[in-house]
């Protein structure tokens, strides 16, 4: 399966120049969020694919005008081809507005995925917006990792764990891949394809 992440950017290979052929084998795309919800509607339609995605912290938009065709997995594993996708949209909380929790407030929404998370056996790629704490995120407060992310790496192993709101403008120290244990780690920022 080949799969693309997209996460804060857009990119402008697939929107303003967009070519069919440079999808070529994509099965599904995942969205990491802050990303135009016309943008992630055009894509689904042109490339014909599903198009999951979790909110960033400045995807207040979607509330008034959701990515049309595109598959919401906040709080939810998703199953394609027998890949189980878990998202966890948002930022550490910097200010009031949606979209943004405090630690405490993350961990709250993973202790309520239990069951889910047992009935499915884990799962094989953590879809989330920020990054896990001291993993790929920033000393500011907004850009601030999830403490929690790490203890579900460490707990289920994934495959892979794709996150964005850390963009590569932000300076030299931008980490785009990493592991820990058996775990990928990828910051999806514009995109950012992976074959399982």
């Amino acid at each position: 399966m080949k799969i693309l992440f997209l996460a804060d950017e857009e990119s402008k290979m697939y929107w303003e120049y967009f070519k069919k052929e440079d999808f070529k084998g994509i099965d599904i795309i995942v969205s990491c969020g802050d990303l135009n919800p016309s943008y992630l509607s055009f894509l689904t339609t042109m490339v014909g694919v599903p198009l999951l995605y979790v909110h960033g912290n400045h995807d207040d938009k979607y509330n008034v005008k959701p990515p049309e065709g595109c598959i919401c997995i906040e709080d939810e594993i998703y199953e394609y081809e027998g890949v189980r996708f878990l998202g966890l949209g948002g930022s550490n909380r910097y200010k009031p507005g949606e979209n943004q929790y405090t630690q405490k407030e993350m961990t709250k929404r993973v202790k309520k995925l239990w069951w889910k998370l047992k009935r499915k056996n884990g799962f094989d790629v953590l879809v989330t917006h920020s990054p896990a704490k001291g993993l790929h995120d920033g000393e500011d407060t907004c850009h601030t990792g999830f403490d929690v992310f790490n203890r579900l790496i460490e707990q289920y192993k994934p495959r892979y764990f794709v996150h964005g709101h850390v963009h590569m403008s932000y300076g030299r120290q931008f980490v785009r891949l990493d592991k820990v244990g058996e775990t990928t780690v990828i910051n999806a920022y514009e995109k950012y394809i992976v074959e399982i």
